[in-house]
């Protein structure tokens, strides 16, 4: 039985972006004038999803909604569906293009999602980026919300990064050639998308440093655990915040496969923990509050682990919590928390249909079940997925 671990995960990633073609004085043609050719997919997501509670009366004690923080849209709704572009631009460049179309209030609303170009021949494991992008900080950031075990994303990511953040900025990273995977870097980003706001410090209002290192545990177990920093300098963010912000994250990831074989069965157990550290003033976007002092550290974490039954099904389960102290605006004494439940059919690795029930407290006096159904498809070379 093949085994799939952390190493091979990696290399595929990487290798999509190792295409070129032979190097030769003459133009390419034949076969070689395909090699640059763009990889093009389609991800097309649909849902059902009804709430207990309506999202229009949805609020979190001691978390305004800032960026994307909100539930899932109630009754129908086309989900975030995207078309991707990725080739090597030439023998030191590779290029992506995202796009995003979704339906908010029965508008559509089209977007690029990330744009960005990487180096692929610097030197001695380095690696630059330019563009648009999602940052690396944590473990789920980076990742596009396709590849999700479940169908939203835990509520410190929707709390302290609208979501999910991602940019105009540069990054550079750092994979130094050993046995032990070791990922070293950092980013700049111009300091619009929550949590920021105002493109401060002259356009570079963001910057962020990540660690990450994993590896194998015989065939059968793989492991990767990172620390992260982003530090924000902020003016008027969505949820009314003005000052500095440091968000620091740790994320753990251990995934187990009888043989090594992940789409035979096994577990995924994965963990974040979050500070944020907030100095600076709350503004009341509505303008219903008055303004206020807003310094001080805001928690959360979320725990899940997904059950791999056969090539077929998989099921899992996801806690998540965030809790804010009593001086901090719209904070009361109430932690909001949820309990989801998902169990996933995947026809191939295409197609899932999933299911998704969850029980979330966002306040003392309200509880939102919600019950969603998710169908994704995948149309079109789509590149290797991180680990």
């Amino acid at each position: 039985m093949k085994r799939v671990s952390l190493a091979v995960c990696l290399l595929a990633a990487a290798s999509a972006r190792t295409f070129a073609a032979e190097d030769s004085g003459a133009p390419a043609t034949g076969a070689n004038a395909n090699a640059f050719n763009p990889a093009m997919s389609v991800i097309l997501n649909g849902f059902y999803t009804h709430h207990s509670l309506s999202p229009s009366d949805y609020s979190r004690d001691g978390f305004p909604l800032g960026g994307e923080a909100g539930p899932l849209p109630q009754g129908l709704s086309i989900g975030e569906s995207e078309l991707a572009l990725a080739a090597n631009v030439d023998e030191k460049f590779f290029a992506q293009l995202t796009m995003t179309v979704e339906n908010e209030d029965g508008h559509d609303n089209f977007g690029i999602e990330e744009a960005f170009v990487d180096t692929t021949a610097l030197p001695d494991g380095l690696t630059l980026r330019a563009g648009r992008f999602y940052s690396n900080i944590g473990y789920l950031n980076s990742h596009h919300p396709h590849t999700d075990k479940f169908s939203d994303r835990p509520l410190p990511y929707q709390a302290f990064l609208g979501n999910q953040y991602g940019d105009d900025g540069v990054q550079l990273r750092w994979v130094p050639p050993t046995d032990l995977f070791i990922e070293l870097g950092g980013e700049a980003f111009r300091g619009v998308s929550f949590p920021s706001a105002g493109a401060q410090h002259s356009g570079v209002g963001v910057d962020t440093l990540f660690a990450h290192v994993g590896g194998d545990l015989g065939v059968e177990n793989s492991w990767l655990a990172g620390v992260s920093m982003l530090h924000s300098k902020t003016a008027g963010a969505d949820d009314g915040f003005s000052g500095i912000n440091k968000l620091y994250i740790a994320d753990l990831t251990w995934k187990w496969a009888p043989g090594g074989n992940t789409k035979d069965g096994g577990f995924l157990v994965r963990s974040e923990y979050f500070i944020d550290d907030r100095n600076g003033t709350f503004a009341d976007p509505d303008e219903v509050l008055p303004e206020e002092a807003w310094s001080g550290k805001r928690r959360g974490w979320y725990a899940e682990t997904v059950y791999r039954i056969n090539r077929q099904w998989e099921t899992g389960y996801r806690y998540d919590q965030i809790w804010a102290p009593q001086g901090a605006p719209f904070a009361s004494g109430f932690d909001p928390y949820r309990h989801s439940l998902v169990l996933t059919w995947l026809n191939s690795e295409f197609s899932l249909v999933r299911l998704q029930l969850s029980r979330d407290h966002p306040s003392a006096t309200a509880t939102d079940n919600a019950v969603s159904l998710q169908i994704q498809t995948t149309i079109g070379a789509h590149g290797a997925h991180k680990f």
